[in-house]
This record gives structure tokens, C-alpha cells and sequence, in this order.
């Protein structure tokens, strides 16, 4: 009896602390925040994609030591063909903790960030456009312990293949969008 105990608090307890803490592989949870909205509040009509679609600006911290670049995903689950990518960006510098608001859609940027496609099949952030309802938006900053080897153009499934391994941290932010 006390062996079977002891079994049950190292796997309830114990084991669980040496696994990773979710499916990006990320070790280390980090904060990501706009001005433009809260986490699980409305995101404005200037950033929805048929009322202005500029992007909002967002912010993070809380990345561990070896911080190489970082990435970007956003998408929206709730969309009626599944996961919909609103905008896909790596290789952001270690050194960037900020991307202002209304960051044009380039391929190569000068400090070496480079754009995905979202799936309109553009480059850089496309906003929420539902079909009908509210639908959530995820915001995915990821601290990568290198510089991904990627083209511009890159999808986010490009991305996820790329990061595998690569995750020291991740931090989320959720925005709502209803269309009106």
C-alpha cells in the first residue's frame, strides 16, 4: 500500500514537473499585451480586415536567457474550415520586444524580420473577418533559441516544422471580433 502511494505521488506530483508544460514545447510561459485591446476583450474595428486591417501593436517579456529571435502566429480557431492564419512572422531580433501598431506588409524587413503568408495568401496581418458570430483571435509570441532557416513566404504549418526544438518560451493573447 505505501509503495502504490508512493507511485501515485510521483506521477500525480512529481513526474510532471520534468514535462513540458505545453504542445509548442515551450518551458517558459512569457506576457504578450496590446494597447489596442486586452486578453479575451473585443478587438477594435481598425484592426479587423474590412475596417482598416492594420495590425495592433503588441508587447512581451518574461523570455529566459539565449534568446535568439522571436516568431509570431496569429490565427483564429472558431473559423467554420478550422484554424485560419491572420499572420505569420520570424526571425524577429532578440533584441525587438515591440512591434508597433500597423506594420506594413513586407517580406524582408531591414532588421531581418521576415513575413509568412497568412491564408488569403499574403504577406504580413490580414484581421478578423468572421462569417458570423464572435470568433477568438490567438496572438502566439514564441522565444527561439536560433534563427529560423525559412523563406518569406513561409506558412504557419513551415513555421511549427521549423520551431520544433527551437521553443525557450511562448506567451499568448487573445482578442474577440464580431462581425457587424
Amino acid at each position: 500500500m505505501k509503495k502504490m502511494f508512493i507511485c501515485i505521488f510521483l506521477l500525480v506530483f512529481i513526474l510532471p514537473l520534468f514535462a513540458q508544460t505545453n504542445k509548442a514545447g515551450a518551458k517558459k510561459k512569457m506576457t504578450i499585451e496590446s494597447s489596442a485591446f486586452k486578453n479575451n476583450e473585443m478587438i477594435p474595428d481598425r484592426h479587423a480586415n474590412n475596417k482598416g486591417n492594420i495590425s495592433p501593436q503588441l508587447k512581451w517579456s518574461g523570455e529566459p536567457k539565449g534568446v535568439k529571435s522571436f516568431a509570431l502566429i496569429a490565427d483564429d480557431p472558431d473559423a467554420p474550415i478550422g484554424d485560419w492564419v491572420h499572420w505569420v512572422l520570424f526571425n524577429i531580433p532578440s533584441d525587438v520586444h515591440e512591434l508597433n501598431e500597423n506594420i506594413l506588409p513586407e517580406q524582408k524587413f531591414p532588421n531581418g524580420m521576415i513575413s509568412g503568408k497568412n491564408d488569403w495568401g499574403n504577406y504580413g496581418y490580414n484581421g478578423p473577418q468572421p462569417p458570423s458570430g464572435t470568433h477568438r483571435y490567438f496572438f502566439k509570441v514564441y522565444a527561439l533559441d536560433s534563427l529560423l532557416k525559412l523563406a518569406a513566404g513561409a506558412t504557419k504549418k513551415d513555421l511549427l516544422k521549423a520551431m520544433e526544438k527551437h521553443i525557450l518560451a511562448h506567451g499568448e493573447l487573445i482578442g474577440k471580433y464580431s462581425k457587424k
